[in-house]
C-alpha cells in the first residue's frame, strides 16, 4: 500500500514538472496534479491492457512504438476527464506529455532508489 502512495505521488510531482517545460501540457495546481495521477493510474490499470490487446498487431508490426501511442490515449482520456488538466496541442501534447512523463518518472523513482 505504501508503495502505491509513493507512486502516486512520484507521478504527481512528474505531471507538475512536465507543466512547467514547454509540452503543452499545463496543470492547475498539485491537487489537480494528485487527481490528475490517480485518474491516469486508474486508466492505466484498467483501459491500458484492453488497448494493448487489441493493437497487438499494430504494436508487433511497428516492434512496439505504438505503444507511445497507446499511452498518449491514455494520457489524453485523463486530461479529458479531470478539470484543471489541459492539452494544449491536443495528440502532441499527448504524445510529447506521455513520454515526458515516462523519462520524469523513471528519472524520479532512480533518485529515490538511491535514498534508501
Amino acid at each position: 500500500m505504501f508503495g502505491l502512495i509513493i507512486s502516486w505521488l512520484v507521478t504527481a510531482v512528474s505531471l507538475l514538472i512536465i507543466s512547467k517545460i514547454p509540452t503543452g501540457v499545463e496543470i492547475d495546481s498539485f491537487g489537480k496534479a494528485l487527481l490528475s495521477a490517480a485518474v491516469f493510474g486508474i486508466l492505466n490499470a484498467i483501459l491500458k491492457p484492453v488497448l494493448a490487446f487489441f493493437a497487438f498487431p499494430v504494436t508487433v508490426l511497428t516492434f512496439g512504438l505504438f505503444s507511445i501511442v497507446i499511452n498518449a490515449i491514455i494520457f489524453g482520456l485523463a486530461a479529458w476527464l479531470v478539470s484543471g488538466f489541459r492539452l494544449n496541442w491536443g495528440i502532441g501534447s499527448a504524445l510529447l506529455g506521455s513520454i515526458a512523463l515516462g523519462f520524469v518518472n523513471s528519472i524520479l523513482f532512480k533518485a529515490l532508489a538511491t535514498l534508501q
